[in-house]
């Protein structure tokens, strides 16, 4: 599911024609980067696939001052049909996507064990952080936002919520974690093995 898809569709759907500049400005308005996995440096290239998939088409070129000439894109009407496919496997799709701080946890070099209770220590204070401001930012801009928007900044702030406190229970952990890979460390060595 592609998210920047959905919202390119539904900014020409519902406001009509524009630019990629102006869409660019919107999701930076919307602050689509802090909530969403879009990307307004993504957006060019996700405007061009679906010019390409006949989902979006030019409308006009426009030219202001000095800045380059802009092509003005509108929904098709495949577009449409697209967009309301897309939005409603969004909602009903599932995703959770695995983490590959999960895969290192499970692999872990022997040699740097006594690293670890840093790294974790680190990742959970950035974390923590993250947390903080995105809290903060959502008391400036709640005023603003409609319910749902609301609701699906809160599910942001409820996922942090969970990854912090997994961290501090892998915290908590940590030595008893160092001791088993210790052990199993032992257990592999050649030399044990050849005695």
């Amino acid at each position: 599911m592609s998210s920047i898809r959905i919202f390119i569709l539904s900014a020409l759907s519902d406001r009509g024609p524009m630019h990629g500049h102006h869409l660019r400005l919107l999701s930076e308005e919307e602050h689509l980067d802090q909530w969403t996995d879009i990307t307004t440096g993504g957006l060019y290239g996700a405007i061009k696939r679906l010019a390409a998939e006949g989902l979006i088409e030019e409308v006009r070129t426009e030219k202001m001052g000095s800045y380059p000439t802009r092509k003005v894109w509108r929904i098709t009407e495949a577009g449409s049909q697209t967009l309301s496919s897309l939005k409603i496997s969004a909602l009903r799709e599932i995703v959770v996507r695995p983490d590959p701080f999960d895969l290192a946890i499970t692999r872990l070099d022997p040699d740097r064990l006594d690293d670890l209770e840093a790294v974790i220590t680190a990742r959970l204070a950035s974390l923590e952080a993250r947390l903080t401001d995105y809290e903060a930012h959502m008391r400036v801009v709640v005023r603003y936002l409609s319910v749902a928007e609301s609701l699906a900044m809160r599910h942001h702030v409820v996922r942090l919520q969970a990854e912090i406190a997994w961290h501090r229970e892998l915290a908590a952990r940590l030595p008893q974690l160092i001791l088993d890979e210790k052990a199993r460390g032992a257990s592999h060595d050649p030399v044990t093995e050849a005695q």
